[in-house]
């Protein structure tokens, strides 16, 4: 196999020491209830639209005075027609769903329209649903497509999921498959657990098994949105009245909530029953959801010639996954007798639409001649749309097509391309060539595919996972000088992956791969000298060679040698420099380094003081898990600080601090609740919160407990 393949390494866990930086907290505000609604009322009745707002919210939650929401409405339309966003938005959500108002969905709309207009991203978002399913507007996808872009470009986590599967699905955008995973990624790292079944999805399925629910497109595009989300419970009562008042939509959101226990107890039977409803009515992504579940026996009895019946009827709508599916069920002779021929006709509409599925399935009956007249050429041509697309399964065959010169010229280096692309997109049998290719190369000595080998090894990569054997292959190539096994036996030595641990040993190979211009070799040779593991601590050294890698721009080492350059450890302090390294490490994705520049700009420290900025640099960082990050994102949207205030979007991020251990954040949380900030006072989850701050140490949290008149047990 030729040696451009992309070469894929051991991640590396050092860290460099980070300075502990600002984290702003949530401070309690010791106010009598009666006097702060008192407050708000005068303000209110003064014109004051932030308090017309906080009036009605308070109406509208019975927080502090007698729920009544109609008072809510009224004080939101207040506030709302003096411009304030958020009551433009709350408004809109009341005539859609009828809350104190006589529902009026283009009303709605309107409502939803001036505060999207305003940047407000829950009602770009929901604005964005409003146009995909023909809620008071006529249905425009590129509308919903254009109002979902706004929205996730501001970092609404559901706005990214759904803009990642209109991409993924070509509707109201072109279809892009690399757009789709960007955006299903930025959702995942929110914590939208649809996205992450999606990326898997996408990444692992194989084309000849039956996929189970491909992307229920029906499913996870109804408001997968933050509607759907537990603390929006009243929506799902409001949805439930909606469908038994035979609104299809609401049916086939309920049906959704039914299957995925969204926001209501699980229950396939129940989701089952109302895709029936919708299907019913002709929507035919619930004609292809009842499909599933006929095909799987989820919520009904299983039969697969239901299964095609419902696939039928979506397919003839012109439902891409319903043409494949049905293809796919015609190709088995899965609920319907086989017939070669059909599944080739419904491959080749759902592919004529750019289904990549569809796309593979009809490469392969091109190439073996099945349901159509063999030929290779257009098989080849089949494979590599779907390949361009991602799919896994058509990233292999065509890597084979190439490798053996089978409906296209005979090509290694473009085998070696798709078979490594199929690898690392999970396919086992793309996993399983290469690691015979490298094993067969490897034995001859081959450095490059001995170093390969390594990598299959340690990451169980069409072999059984062996940290022995991957260690035994990196030293081979290592000893050949192969720059990428000498990081990764450096990175074996120091974790005792497949070695016993010797951080001396580690410092060596990570010299020598170091020495050949590895940039995280450098960058872990610096770590070294920084810290003293297996050398003398020397931070002058650790300076050179964190400028080595920077300089490449490895981002982990300009965010270490900004940290230098700040503190002169190792080098003279140079506030310029630091900024600058700082910068670099920021824009090249390093969390910390998002989260440090956030900082600055949130405290004007060797900046000018820029609240949005740092919301801008909190936001990249905290997609990424960063805990601090997530924290003071969450402070500055409860505050409104860089960004409207937005309470409900403040506890996602402090919850999602908070559940990797972040005191701080369990602290804030435990507040959040107690006070009923963003929703109902729920002193008991705040208890739960105040006992894990508490349990590190939080003195607060402590005295909070008390207060309550709770242990920290």
């Amino acid at each position: 196999m030729k040696k451009d393949s992309v070469r894929m390494a051991v991640s590396v866990l050092v860290v460099v020491p980070v300075v502990v930086l600002l984290v702003l907290t949530v401070l309690l505000v010791g106010v009598t209830w009666a006097e702060e609604i008192s407050d708000l009322k005068q303000k209110a009745e003064n014109g004051d639209a932030a308090a017309q707002f906080e009036l009605g919210v308070r109406y509208d939650e019975g927080n502090g005075v007698e729920k009544d929401l109609g008072k809510a409405v009224e004080w939101f339309q207040k506030a709302a027609k003096q411009g304030h966003a958020e009551a433009q938005y709350k408004l809109g959500g009341c005539y859609n769903f009828g809350e104190g108002v006589e529902k009026d969905l283009a009303k709605a709309v309107e409502w939803y329209q001036k505060a999207a207009e305003q940047g407000f991203t829950e009602a770009q978002h929901d604005l964005g649903m409003c146009y995909l399913f023909s809620i008071g507007v006529e249905e425009d996808l590129a509308q919903a497509a254009e109002w979902f872009q706004k929205a996730a470009e501001q970092g609404h986590a559901e706005a990214q999921f759904a803009l990642g599967l209109a991409y993924l699905n070509g509707k109201g955008v072109k279809k892009d498959p690399a757009k789709a995973v960007e955006w299903l990624q930025k959702a995942a790292k929110q914590g939208v657990e649809e996205a992450k079944d999606a990326l898997k999805k996408h990444k692992r399925a194989k084309t000849f098994q039956w996929l189970g629910q491909i992307f229920l497109f029906a499913c996870v595009f109804l408001f997968i949105a933050s509607k759907l989300r537990p603390k929006n419970v009243d929506t799902i009562k409001q949805m439930s009245r909606l469908a038994e008042q035979g609104d299809a939509k609401a049916q086939g959101f309920l049906g959704l909530a039914y299957m995925n226990g969204e926001g209501v107890e699980q229950d396939a039977v129940q989701a089952a029953k109302w895709f029936r409803k919708a299907a019913e009515q002709g929507e035919a992504e619930m004609q292809f959801a009842l499909g599933v579940c006929y095909e799987k026996g989820d919520g009904v009895e299983q039969d697969p010639a239901q299964a095609v019946e419902w696939y039928q009827k979506a397919a003839e709508q012109g439902l891409s996954t319903a043409q494949c599916n049905l293809g796919l069920c015609y190709y088995n002779g899965t609920g319907v007798e086989r017939d070669l021929a059909k599944a080739t006709e419904w491959y080749q509409k759902a592919a004529d639409q750019g289904d990549a599925f569809a796309q593979c399935n009809l490469g392969v009956n091109y190439a073996n001649g099945e349901g159509v007249e063999r030929d290779l050429a257009k098989a080849v041509e089949w494979f590599r749309k779907a390949a361009e697309q991602g799919q896994p399964a058509a990233q292999y065959y065509l890597g084979m097509c190439c490798a053996n010169g089978e409906g296209v010229e005979q090509d290694s280096a473009q085998a070696a391309q798709w078979l490594q692309k199929a690898a690392e997109n999970g396919n086992e049998d793309a996993q399983k060539v290469l690691a015979g290719l490298h094993q067969n190369a490897a034995e001859q000595g081959d450095a490059e595919s001995q170093c390969d080998l390594g990598v299959c090894y340690a990451n169980g990569l069409g072999v059984e996972l062996d940290l022995a054997k991957a260690a035994e292959w990196f030293q081979k190539a290592a000893d050949q000088g192969n720059a990428l096994a000498q990081y990764n036996l450096g990175v074996c030595y120091e974790f005792g992956n497949g070695v016993e641990q010797d951080l001396a040993q580690a410092a060596r190979w990570y010299q020598k791969a170091a020495e050949q211009g590895n940039s995280a070799g450098q960058y872990n040779l610096g770590v070294c000298y920084y810290s003293g593991n297996g050398v003398e601590q020397d931070t002058a050294e650790a300076v050179k060679w964190f400028q080595n890698s920077a300089e490449q721009e490895y981002a982990a080492a300009q965010f270490a040698l900004s940290l230098c350059y700040k503190h002169g450890e190792g080098v003279a302090q140079d506030t310029a420099q630091a900024a600058q390294w700082l910068q670099k490490a920021a824009e090249n994705g390093d969390a910390d380094a998002q989260f440090s520049l956030g900082v600055r700009y949130e405290t004007g420290d060797g900046v000018k003081k820029d609240p949005a900025k740092a919301v801008e640099w909190y936001q990249k960082a905290a997609e990424q898990g960063h805990a601090m990050a997530q924290v003071n994102l969450g402070w500055c949207c409860m505050n409104g600080k860089g960004v409207r205030k937005d309470a409900a979007r403040a506890i996602d991020w402090l919850r999602k601090a908070a559940d990797q251990g972040l005191a701080a954040a369990q602290f804030n949380l435990g507040v959040c609740y107690m006070d009923g900030l963003g929703g109902k006072k729920d002193p008991a989850t705040a208890v739960e919160w105040f006992r894990k701050a508490a349990a590190q140490g939080v003195g607060d949290a402590e005295k909070m407990l008390k207060k309550l008149h709770v242990d920290g047990k």
